[in-house]
């Protein structure tokens, strides 16, 4: 288990601090597109490039923990790169952040730090290849309804005639990127869980593209967000999506249960709440703030 723990630190730290350089980078990119010309000039950027593979690696990282131990304890335990993500975007990208903001950081990592810690070692249930399918539905309700969301607040500012980033797309781009990373990491698993249950070796790669074009999807969303947005709001609602469609997804689609000792079930559900707590406080500082005449700091140019 402290294995896995390490590796998903590791992981969680290098794509957080991947992100903080893309970020920096893509300040004086067009936005992310597959036209030839902008992909050569986000490969062309140094930064960009560096936080790219960064990101990657941790990546990698992760898939090699997600072998080892249940979703559930993963995906919370990444939620600890929230602490390193606030700290680097502070100091390198000065992003603005004031006492609430840090506050709902400092909750949401502890309690993903909680969740973590209630997690434990568990046998995998039988499970069906035909959970897959429902669980592509799911991911497609509810990209609707954020989509949605986000056409109206795009209708409403355009009807305002402001050009103002609005928080509320940074959330949304945020928890879009989030749950498909977070069903990227229970796709990811469900092969390792085939392979133990003696289906054909092929359901493992199968899988495994599968969670790569989760996550390069939620990739994509996330240059989005990360090309008007700041850092450190679009990594909290994605790392908070991630760990609720990581541990739900887990639950339903994987047979993980609820810790059996009452300790450690305390620690989950303590850690459910200062998430949300923290995000709540996180979420309502920056809306408080954007105003439509408002200009987000870090992205001012000097």
């Amino acid at each position: 288990m402290w294995e896995s723990i390490c590796l998903t630190l590791a992981g969680t730290a290098g794509s957080n601090i991947g992100k903080v350089l893309q970020k920096k980078g893509s300040v004086i990119l067009p936005p992310l597109s597959l036209k030839l010309k902008v992909i050569r000039a986000y490969a062309a950027n140094k930064a960009w490039i560096i936080g790219f593979l960064m990101d990657i690696c941790g990546a990698l990282l992760m898939l090699r923990a997600l072998s080892l131990a249940p979703v559930s304890v993963i995906q919370p335990v990444s939620g600890c790169g929230l602490a390193i993500l606030s700290v680097f975007s502070h100091f390198y990208l000065k992003e603005v952040m004031n006492v609430i903001d840090w506050m709902g950081i400092t909750l949401a990592g502890i309690g993903t730090i909680g969740v973590g810690a209630g997690g434990e070692v568990q046998e995998a249930s039988s499970i069906s290849i035909f959970q897959l399918p429902w669980l592509a539905l799911l991911v497609a309700i509810l990209f609707v309804v954020l989509n949605g969301w986000l056409r109206m607040y795009r209708r409403q500012r355009r009807a305002h005639e402001t050009m103002d980033y609005e928080v509320v797309e940074e959330i949304i781009y945020g928890l879009e990127s989030g749950i498909l990373f977070g069903m990227a990491s229970v796709i990811s698993k469900m092969g390792f869980v085939f392979l133990e249950q003696g289906f054909s070796k092929m359901l493992v790669p199968t899988c495994l593209t599968i969670s790569i074009c989760c996550s390069a999807t939620g990739f994509y969303y996330q240059t989005r967000g990360l090309k008007h947005g700041r850092a450190i709001v679009l990594s909290t609602c994605a790392a908070v999506a991630s760990i609720v469609t990581g541990v739900l997804a887990g639950m339903l689609a994987l047979g993980e249960r609820l810790p059996s000792a009452p300790a450690a079930r305390f620690s989950l559900l303590l850690g459910w709440l200062l998430i949300v707590v923290g995000v709540i406080l996180l979420v309502s500082s920056n809306l408080a703030a954007a105003t439509p005449s408002t200009t987000i700091p870090s992205l001012q140019t000097k």
